[in-house]
């Protein structure tokens, strides 16, 4: 910064400017360095994300349909079809099932066995819990195949 307090004139005023040159060598030193780091931050690793489409469900007979929602004071309930079932009667009730339907098709060494599905419905207020034990439970009874039923957002009108 430079200012002239005066000379051989005593009435002129001093001169007070800022020397800008500092500040835009600075400010041109900071774009480069920010023009070199953003593209280096910014990388990502590749992947390749899989495409989302609604498929409609089969309802078959054998499939089993349960509906999962919180009960009061933070319990879970489980409905098999309208029923409401504890944990360990979902179990046994899905074992038998599994057997059953394994039976009708001629046995576990049968050609084109075709194992149900089990089809869950959760309540969007439910707790994460209540259906990750029921899948658990699922899992447990021998089910290979567990899908959520949900309801697709309504298409915006035109």
């Amino acid at each position: 910064m430079a200012m002239n307090v005066g000379g051989e004139e005593e009435d002129a005023a001093p001169i007070s400017a800022i020397n800008t040159t500092p500040l835009v060598d600075v400010m041109l030193v900071l774009l480069i360095i920010f023009l070199i780091t953003v593209p280096v931050a910014i990388q990502t690793v590749p992947l390749r994300l899989p495409t989302v489409r609604n498929q409609v469900t089969e309802t078959k007979a054998e499939n089993l349909n349960l509906s999962v929602k919180a009960g009061p004071g933070g319990t879970c309930e489980v409905f098999w079809e309208r029923e409401k079932v504890t944990s360990q009667e979902l179990v046994d009730r899905s074992v038998e099932k599994l057997k059953a339907d394994i039976a009708n098709q001629g046995g576990i060494g049968a050609p084109g066995l075709e194992l149900p599905e089990a089809h869950i419905r959760g309540d969007v207020d439910t707790p994460f819990k209540c259906i990750g034990g029921v899948v658990s439970n699922l899992q447990r009874a021998g089910f290979a195949k567990v899908g959520f039923i949900s309801e697709p957002k309504p298409l915006p009108s035109v």
